[in-house]
């Protein structure tokens, strides 16, 4: 087992590092005032080269794996943004390339994965459905056979960046569950544009993340062509499942990130904060054992995240591992942001210090992608042998 990072590695991280500092606290502090989107911090990223980490080399990726993504992204996280910034990863290169590259068309391919790589297209995915909720398989959107294509109808909640967003990867149904043997079955992906006739949207107001806005997204007979299908019709679970995984990667990376931004936001203070008898407040103990164990937990979770990015690359199961470093992660990040937040007193609740926007977008990743007792239910059953309760 190799921990040391090779030349090239070292050089992306690099890379990542510089441009995650270009854009530092006070560009992401002035983005959640305005609740704008991160135009400008995106399209460097791309101009880089970090957004076709993992993409192939014919569209003009990199062909490199998800470890070397992880690492970007945990650079350009700890550089001034938190774990907003893994957001816009999540959105692009897995929701749109993860899902085109592995399963979509030639024609698809060629359309969509050179944009994508430039920053030209920009996507989302609407998956999250008001009585679903994590439970994916009980999507009642539902898309029904109309001529040589279908006819789309449902509501999705809690889909992020749909007004800045080119394409948009649908989740639902093509047949009926009481139609198949398995709930597994009849699920179809189709890559379609938010703006297309009969998708709406309105904006959910939220407590962070505020540089990507999140919308309630409703389908009412949305035309759906052949050319819109992403991978197999009705066999779509397993390709969802190789996206939402690789999304776990890519959440954690951002919480890692945010976890070294926050702590070393909190030591800088400290090192600089003198207070009774003229000694720096980092010396005290009760300031310094919380935040050495939320150390200790990011880099658990870093390493397990690289343990799951790294069998994701080798083309082995992986979904524990990646579900478990998220675990860990979100905790860790909850952890740094809060007792960062503490160790500034009052100044950790000023929004010039930024803490408080790394502790309030970090609060998502405790029940989104996925929540820490699906994570808890998943490592009972698949990693215990624990009957299933739910």
């Amino acid at each position: 087992m190799e921990f040391r990072l090779s030349e090239d590695q070292r050089l992306l991280v690099e890379t990542a590092r510089k441009v995650g500092e270009r854009f530092g606290p006070e560009y992401w502090r002035d983005l959640d005032a305005r609740k704008a989107y991160p135009t400008e911090a995106w399209a460097a990223i791309c101009d880089a080269g970090l957004c076709g980490i993992t993409l192939p080399e014919e569209y003009g990726g990199s062909g490199l794996g998800m470890l070397e993504l992880a690492l970007a992204i945990e650079a350009l996280t700890a550089g001034g943004a938190g774990s907003t910034l893994a957001q816009m990863f999540m959105l692009n290169p897995i929701f749109g390339g993860v899902s085109i590259a592995k399963f979509g068309s030639e024609v698809q391919k060629k359309a969509l994965l050179p944009g994508l790589l430039r920053g030209e297209i920009t996507f989302c995915m609407a998956l999250t459905e008001p009585d679903a909720g994590t439970n994916s398989l009980e999507v009642r959107s539902f898309a029904r056979v109309d001529g040589n294509g279908w006819r789309l109808n449902g509501r999705k909640v809690w889909i992020t960046a749909v007004p800045q967003a080119t394409k948009m990867l649908v989740v639902a149904r093509t047949r009926k569950v009481e139609e198949v043997q398995r709930r597994t079955q009849g699920i179809s992906l189709f890559m379609i544009e938010p703006d297309r006739a009969g998708v709406g949207h309105t904006p959910i107001d939220k407590l962070g993340t505020n540089t990507l806005p999140s919308s309630s997204v409703f389908f009412d007979e949305v035309r759906v062509e052949p050319d819109d299908l992403v991978g197999t019709l009705d066999d779509g679970w397993s390709a969802l499942l190789d996206v939402l995984n690789t999304e776990r990667i890519v959440t954690t990376a951002g919480l890692v990130g945010t976890v070294e931004l926050a702590i070393r936001s909190a030591v800088t203070y400290a090192q600089g904060r003198k207070v009774f008898g003229g000694k720096p407040i980092a010396s005290y103990q009760g300031l310094q054992f919380p935040l050495a164990q939320a150390h200790a937990l990011g880099e658990a979770a870093r390493l397990l995240n690289h343990k799951a990015a790294a069998l994701c690359d080798l083309g082995e199961p992986y979904g524990s591992a990646a579900n478990q470093a998220k675990l860990l992660a979100a905790q860790a990040a909850a952890q740094a942001t809060e007792r960062a937040m503490q160790t500034m007193g009052g100044m950790g609740y000023a929004k010039e210090f930024d803490v408080e926007r790394l502790w309030r977008d970090a609060r998502l990743f405790r029940f989104a992608p996925v929540s820490e007792e699906m994570v808890l239910n998943f490592i009972a059953v698949h990693d215990l042998g624990m009957p299933r309760g739910y």
